[in-house]
């Protein structure tokens, strides 16, 4: 009996961890509110090799996000404005074993395919890792973007239904002026429901 009442209470614990890491994956930070800023800054989100080359998004999708992404990147280069990558890569324990068990292992810190893929590569001057879906989370993006002094952000990548909602809402919540670049980022399923959430914070569609 008491080997039982021990594993239930093991089994409890596990469930209860990986339960912290799933609301850590998809939570949304509150932050310090930024002072008036004049910057702006181009968010590349997740653009990562094993995302853009074994994500389920059909060849016709991606060759359409590329073409706005790379104009973007081309438009922010010339206006001066800083391009930065924000790449996944899981390194909190229970978020690993979530990735083991239900993302088929990939971004986990040190795998294959976290790199910024290809076509997007020479695009950034500053690369950021985060560990969860709101790129804001470690706080490194809050401190690159205040010594950039940027309170403007245009975002692109994917996918829009999780990482770029998330950190599109923590931006807000900070009291960034946020733009989702729509026609550059991705989504493996009905946009809807992320869009509507995002309008309601402020976030602005371009």
């Amino acid at each position: 009996m008491t080997f039982g009442i021990g594993l239930g209470a093991a089994v409890l614990l596990i469930i209860l961890w990986l339960g912290n890491g799933i609301r850590r994956i998809g939570s949304v930070s509150v932050g310090t509110p930024i002072p008036e800023r004049t910057g702006s800054a181009l968010l590349l989100i997740d653009l990562q090799s094993v995302f853009w080359e074994r994500g389920s998004y059909s060849d016709a999708a991606k060759e359409a996000a590329a073409s706005t992404i790379l104009e973007e990147a081309n438009s922010a280069r010339v206006q001066g404005h800083p391009v930065i990558a924000v790449r996944q890569e899981w390194s909190i324990p229970s978020t690993k074993v979530l990735a083991t068990l239900t993302m088929k292992g990939q971004a986990i810190e040190g795998s294959e395919g976290t790199e910024i893929a290809e076509p997007f590569s020479s695009l950034p001057e500053h690369v950021i890792v985060k560990r969860v879906q709101d790129a804001f989370e470690t706080g490194e993006l809050d401190a690159l973007l205040e010594r950039l002094s940027i309170g403007k952000l245009r975002l692109v990548g994917l996918d829009f239904n999780y990482c770029v909602q998330k950190t599109a809402l923590a931006a807000r919540s900070r009291g960034y002026d946020v733009t989702v670049v729509k026609d550059g980022t991705l989504s493996a399923a009905s946009t809807n429901v992320a869009k509507t959430r995002m309008s309601s914070a402020g976030v602005v569609f371009s």
